[in-house]
């Protein structure tokens, strides 16, 4: 009996934790991964913080959010905070947003030659 009420308690604990967990993230199926974009503009702005680093593109059409990864996974990649800073020429790889137009998550970045996988 008691083993059943800790297995409930534990149940319902990480039910709670996941749903929490759930509702602080995006999906990446709001992404359209079935066509490619790809972006080369200046960084306007740089967002250097969790969940995902952003920065704010201006291309020669408009001005785009582009979703990266993670900060620790930047860090890991070869591309630290102080490696990315606005007024940087970038380009980046990756799907528009289905509903919020101007928004993009990237794939990779290449800036000063370097190539970085965010994925």
């Amino acid at each position: 009996m008691l083993r059943r009420v800790v297995m409930l308690v534990i149940g319902v604990a990480f039910a709670v934790f996941g749903a929490a967990q759930v509702s602080a993230h995006h999906g990446w199926s709001e992404y359209n991964s079935d066509k490619t974009l790809n972006l080369t503009g200046k960084v306007q702005k740089v967002n250097y913080e969790s969940p995902h680093v952003t920065i704010q593109l201006e291309t020669p059409e408009k001005v785009w959010i582009a979703v990266l990864a993670p900060p620790s996974r930047m860090q890991n990649r070869g591309l630290p905070q102080d490696g990315l800073r606005a007024g940087m020429a970038v380009s980046v790889a990756g799907y528009a947003h289905r509903s919020e137009s101007g928004e993009m998550r990237a794939e990779r970045i290449i800036l000063d030659g370097k190539t970085v996988e965010l994925r």
